[in-house]
């Protein structure tokens, strides 16, 4: 195997990164097994990311190979606010033009995305005052186990660090993932279960919380 490097993000990684995401939406599995719309899909997952704050992001190299990202931004709260007011009308537009949301696999979705939301599955402490930071990672397959994932990491913190940012929290829907993380020296913040892919792999999904404080 080629050796693997770890730099900032490039705007030329973006369509690789978009595929990455795509291709590992569900568990390591392709969102095409809930979802039908690639673009719209990938845009929601990677569009702040990589339009709007791409210094926060790195990316695994292998062989001129985007073999995996990380995916991160300095502040939550200012994350959400680009996603409300610049985001989510662009994709609201797009999802009007391409039909999206009259797609049966789609609907299907979104129901029952909505059905987890009435069942309070999205209720949970807000951690960004003292965990502003996040992060999204994702890994191909061939290139799991090896060390990758925590040199992304790594890197990443590294540079939180230097921008002075106290503390990092995110969202894994994992078991595998979770001990990964408490690995690199995350601590449990929140632990709850997600009920909306019920329907494709017959159970619920454990949601966890992870968060650590960084020294600056």
């Amino acid at each position: 195997m080629a050796e693997v490097i770890i730099r900032h993000f490039q705007l030329t990684d973006r369509p690789y990164v978009r595929e990455l995401a795509w291709d590992t939406a569900l568990a390591g599995e392709p969102a095409s097994a809930f979802f039908d719309g690639k673009e719209f899909f990938t845009d929601c997952l990677t569009l702040y990311f990589t339009d709007y704050e791409p210094g926060s992001c790195f990316i695994a190299e292998s062989d001129n190979k985007v073999v995996g990202y990380l995916l991160g931004a300095k502040d939550t709260v200012a994350m959400c606010k680009v996603a409300e007011l610049k985001i989510a009308p662009r994709l609201l537009a797009k999802s009007l033009v391409d039909g999206i949301f009259f797609k049966k696999k789609n609907i299907i979705f979104v129901f029952r995305l909505f059905a987890s939301f009435l069942k309070g599955e999205f209720r949970m402490p807000d951690f960004s005052r003292d965990y502003p930071a996040t992060l999204h990672i994702n890994l191909e397959k061939n290139f799991r186990g090896l060390g990758i994932g925590s040199r992304l990491i790594s890197s990443y913190l590294e540079y939180l660090a230097k921008e002075r940012i106290p503390g990092i929290y995110l969202p894994t829907m994992s078991d595998k993932a979770s001990g990964f993380f408490e690995k690199q020296g995350f601590n449990l913040l929140h632990k709850g279960h997600r009920s909306y892919f019920r329907h494709i792999l017959h159970r619920d999904l454990p949601l966890y919380i992870y968060g650590k404080k960084l020294q600056i």
